[in-house]
């Protein structure tokens, strides 16, 4: 087995309130195409939402134990599947728009300010949008351990995700802006609840909208499955460590599933399941719970390069919240270790075989800090205005001060006495004598495995 740092708790928290909120992402997108079927003659009560979230969210669960064979091959697919539709967007809507296609002024001029902040802080939080899109870019690192030749794979992969996100997220916003209706304010208050839904009505139609919204939500459902993948991954990995409550239980490995961490998938799934519950108690606190990926794959929302849209939906419609909340957690899980490598741990960093080089890493590690506290402190601003009301409240800040207030008190009460780091399950034969000695000038302990049950019984040499 590889070895591998547990990645960090808020991480962690990030891609399990993703895996929950791209399914209430997934809900209301399915549920929006049965508004537009309806020609907006009906909204789904809190309680259908939810239910339709509960199915997608045991869906996931179910395929994710039962096809962790073929998992990898079907990243192929969904990766195919987000293709198909970002070619489906950007041919059907131009040719639908055709008669009424924005100039080349409104599409990269043109500033249109629908909240109450100031118009230069009103685009600054429209970068929001494009943070939460490379969001993801980390998933790949959290199933390292299943990957091959990992130390180049890894960094490939998050540069591809992040380049991809760019190019075509670009060509998408151009489409869009080129094609969405110049009265922003009946995008944004749409009677379908969706203003992706809009957009797509106003160009080519209920038919073409049902067909592309439709497509819109499978890969939504497919994103789902990635993110609890993933998810299960990280919370195998603090079990593993003895770094979460019931370690030992979420710890084993099932062979019958494929050597999944089955346990792990479904205590994800349960947790996705109780966070919907806030959908039903307070929507409010449940938007800005999910707000990270409720607007589903964030390259379709109708934020242009034109400065920021308010995708505020009217009371009782199904709307979309800006992304918050996974920004701030990711950011903060990434942002950690590379101020601490660059402050207090440069002299005994030993670079991996994909490296920048001593010339270009330290600048560019402190370029990467700054732009993630920018993106931590965004993601604290209510993006209406700045006299928010309790139902526009960024509630992302209270969230993050619970996880993080009950994350110290945990360990300063009790995990102190007891954790002492990630636990190392590398081949002791593969280490240098160097390496033996670095790692155990950090306090670690260099363990052999356990034929027999290498994840359950390390063993100290």
């Amino acid at each position: 087995m590889a070895s591998s740092k547990a990645p960090d708790i808020e991480d962690r928290k990030a891609s399990i309130v993703s895996a929950s909120g791209l399914a209430n992402g997934f809900s209301l997108m399915f549920l929006s195409v049965i508004v537009i079927a309806r020609d907006g003659n009906w909204t789904p009560s809190n309680g259908v939402i939810y239910a339709t979230f509960l199915g997608c969210v045991l869906c996931h669960g179910i395929l994710a134990s039962i096809m962790s064979k073929i998992m990898g091959k079907l990243q192929t697919v969904f990766v195919v599947m987000n293709f198909i539709l970002i070619a489906a967007t950007v041919i059907a809507l131009p040719i639908g728009a055709k008669n009424r296609r924005n100039d080349s002024h409104y599409i990269f001029a043109q500033t249109e300010n629908l909240t109450t902040w100031t118009t230069g802080w009103a685009f600054m939080l429209s970068w929001l949008s494009p943070i939460w899109t490379i969001g993801a870019f980390d998933s790949c690192v959290h199933m390292s351990e299943e990957c091959v030749n990992a130390a180049n794979a890894v960094p490939a992969g998050i540069l591809m995700s992040i380049g991809s996100c760019w190019l075509f997220g670009l060509i998408i916003m151009i489409v869009l802006a080129a094609t969405i209706s110049p009265d922003l304010e009946s995008v944004t208050g749409s009677r379908f609840g969706q203003p992706m839904a809009q957009i797509y009505y106003d160009a080519i139609g209920k038919s073409g909208t049902m067909g592309l919204m439709s497509l819109l939500f499978v890969v939504q459902f497919l994103m789902g499955i990635s993110i609890l993948v993933a998810a299960s991954r990280q919370t195998w990995a603090f079990s593993r460590d003895g770094a979460l409550p019931f370690s030992s239980f979420f710890r084993p490995i099932s062979q019958r599933f494929g050597y999944i961490p089955l346990r792990a998938v479904w205590g994800c799934v349960f947790l996705a399941a109780v966070l919907g519950l806030l959908s039903l108690i307070a929507p409010a606190a449940a938007q800005a719970l999910f707000s990270l990926a409720v607007a589903g794959v964030s390259n379709f929302k109708a934020v242009s390069p034109r400065s920021h849209l308010n995708l505020r939906a009217p009371p009782g419609k199904l709307g979309i919240e800006t992304p918050t909340d996974r920004p701030l957690g990711n950011n903060l899980a990434w942002c950690t270790p590379i101020f601490a490598r660059v402050v207090w741990g440069q002299r005994k960093f030993k670079p991996g075989p994909f490296y920048t080089g001593d010339r270009f890493s330290v600048p560019i590690a402190w370029i990467a800090i700054a732009f993630l506290v920018f993106g931590i402190i965004l993601s604290m601003f209510p993006v209406g205005g700045p006299n928010p009301t309790p139902q526009s409240m960024n509630y992302t800040v209270v969230i993050n001060m619970a996880v993080w207030g009950g994350s110290m008190s945990y360990y300063y009460l009790n995990a102190r006495k007891w954790f002492t780091g990630p636990k190392i399950t590398i081949a002791a034969d593969d280490l240098t004598e160097e390496q033996q000695v670095a790692i155990r000038e950090e306090g670690l302990d260099i363990q052999k495995l356990d034929p027999e049950n290498p994840v359950e019984n390390p063993q100290k040499l």
